[in-house]
């Protein structure tokens, strides 16, 4: 998946959906983000969150030279922190085929880090 050059939250739900439906049945989505800089989040996107989050995210997490991991960009640092906050992974519960997110949920990637375009998410489903 491609996140560009900019702070990100990406939408991932249609994706996760589709692999929910494939699978089938009762059981777990895990969804997975095997990097050290991006986190997973269920949150509301569309209505103004997901720029609230990256909002909060630069004041918890100012992208300036006070973190000791400094290679890459300005910031870059406060990348490898997010994970803490926004972890790497989420689950879902899936029912007949279908993820069970709340009206206003859906699966994002959170992607803070500008210096790595390039993501990928990995998706596995447990099942009885």
């Amino acid at each position: 998946m491609r996140t560009g050059s900019q702070e990100r939250v990406h939408d991932i739900t249609d994706e996760c959906v589709d692999f929910a439906r494939e699978c089938g049945g009762d059981g777990l989505l895990h969804v997975f983000v095997p990097h050290a800089t991006a986190g997973i989040a269920i949150i509301e996107l569309r209505s103004g969150s997901d720029e609230d989050l990256l909002a909060a995210l630069g004041d918890l997490l100012p992208a300036d030279d006070r973190w000791r991991h400094a290679h890459g960009s300005r910031g870059h640092g406060r990348s490898h922190v997010m994970p803490a906050f926004i972890p790497p992974y989420a689950s879902v519960p899936v029912l007949g085929g279908r993820l069970a997110l709340g009206a206003w949920q859906s699966v994002a990637l959170v992607d803070l880090n500008v210096d790595n375009p390039n993501r990928r998410v990995h998706l596995s489903f447990l099942s009885n």
